[in-house]
């Protein structure tokens, strides 16, 4: 599977997961809704994206389970031990969760920071960010067959 970690940043801090390379287009498409949360544009990827969301909102959900305020071993320990892809989601809570946070795994790294509005593509050999675009719409249990078009509102920078 062709992986990539994406990390998200809003006013709460910053997120990082690993997801399949597809997840990008579809986190794209919901910058075009001016999330400022990371849960909204989960929500909002979640269209094209069906099980991103519950993916990453289950990974974090794990990671708080497991890493109290500043006892993070769990975390430290998994970034330690396991491969880069096989690291689930995770909150960025000092240096070393956001050094693995901009580290690129399989096919990237691309940043989300929805504070500033701006999409940074640290390192992407899947696919150039646009500005506009295409993605797959899902519905129910399957693709519907139908493309959404979305476009980025000129306050979002697309960075390399």
């Amino acid at each position: 599977m062709n992986v990539m970690r994406f990390t998200v940043i809003d006013t709460r801090g910053a997120i990082s997961f690993v997801a399949p390379c597809e997840a990008l287009s579809a986190l794209v498409a919901a910058c075009a809704d001016n999330p400022a949360r990371y849960e909204a544009l989960l929500e909002r990827a979640g269209r094209f994206s069906p099980r991103l969301e519950s993916y990453v909102l289950s990974g974090l959900a794990v990671f708080d389970e497991h890493n109290g305020e500043g006892h993070h071993e769990a975390i430290h320990a998994a970034l330690r031990h396991l491969r880069p892809h096989e690291v689930p989601p995770f909150r960025v809570v000092d240096d070393e969760t956001r050094r693995a946070s901009l580290e690129a795994v399989k096919a990237g790294v691309v940043l989300f920071n929805l504070l500033d509005r701006r999409i940074v593509q640290v390192q992407n050999s899947y696919d150039e960010v646009r500005r506009r675009g295409r993605v797959r719409v899902y519905q129910g249990s399957r693709w519907a067959g139908e493309v959404h078009r979305y476009e980025l509102p000129l306050s979002w920078d697309i960075v390399p």
